[in-house]
């Protein structure tokens, strides 16, 4: 009997509180494949549609699951902005799994996603906090561990915003610029160890933070929402906004064999949207 190709392979992917978001489609669609699975998210509630929801019982509910899918599991708090959550984050799933195969930094911010010049240095810094120190400081918790192991995968949830620029994002747009330096910094000084690094940068994806933002903008412009999506939507050759299970299956390659000669990448799941200026 084949064995699916990430048995034996453990993720850590945080982030994953949403129920309509990212990290839950990637932990979905890695288990499928075999890996055991560590979901995180930061203590708190996240609003969904003018309702508060506990994340750690969202993520509680996402490693139930995943165990249901025959794979080990863990669900944990982790604030990414936080040196010694991050620490004890990894120092736990090598006490729990053995060992850290992939890393998937997914957690996001958009704080900040405004006029440029009503940006504040305090939303500037808290999306540099979540967007961009959190993944570095999180893979330098991992690199060692993947030293250790003779290699492993680094995967960043970039966007767009990584390769251009909508009007309206400012912070999110400069720390996605940054997390794709330092994808590309990770692969140069790495690849040795055998640790791969990639990029992937979601377009219109259809989950809760987009839908956030696009809320956001139908404050901001005083126009209906279904005008909004269809004026963001209109430059996406395919036609409409992506499904989280996209870029899940994006992660999913630059996870598995198949990915394993790519490093250094930023792989654009978009639907062929142009990414601005």
């Amino acid at each position: 009997m084949t064995m699916p190709p990430l048995t034996q392979k453990t993720a850590l992917i945080t982030g994953a509180a949403a129920p309509r978001g990212i990290g839950r489609a990637i932990a979905l669609k890695l288990a499928s494949l075999g890996a055991d699975v560590v979901v995180t998210d930061v203590a708190g509630s996240l609003d969904l549609d003018g309702v508060a929801h506990d994340r750690l019982a969202l993520i509680d509910a996402l490693a139930s699951d995943l165990r249901a899918m025959g794979t080990r599991a863990l669900a944990m708090p982790l604030d990414v902005t936080d040196p010694a959550a991050v620490q004890s984050g990894v120092a736990r799933t090598l006490s729990d799994f053995g060992h850290l195969d992939i890393l998937v930094n997914n957690a996001g911010s958009l704080a900040g996603s405004e006029a440029f010049l009503s940006t504040t240095p305090d939303q500037w810094d808290a999306s540099f906090r979540v967007n961009l120190l959190g993944p570095m400081m999180m893979s330098q918790a991992a690199i060692p561990v993947m030293q250790a192991q003779g290699g492993g995968r680094i995967i960043m949830i970039g966007s767009t915003g990584s390769l251009g620029a909508e009007a309206g994002f400012g912070a999110y747009t400069a720390m996605k610029h940054g997390l794709v330096g330092l994808a590309k910094t990770l692969a140069a000084e790495f690849g040795k160890d055998g640790i791969r690094c990639n990029t992937v940068c979601p377009g219109y994806i259809a989950t809760d933070m987009h839908q956030a933002a696009n809320l956001r903008l139908m404050h901001d412009r005083g126009e209906p929402l279904d005008k909004i999506k269809s004026q963001r939507y209109a430059a996406v050759p395919l036609g409409d906004a992506g499904t989280p299970e996209d870029v899940a299956n994006a992660v999913a390659f630059l996870a598995g064999d198949q990915g394993q000669y790519v490093t250094g990448i930023n792989l654009p799941v978009t639907g062929g949207v142009p990414f601005g200026i």
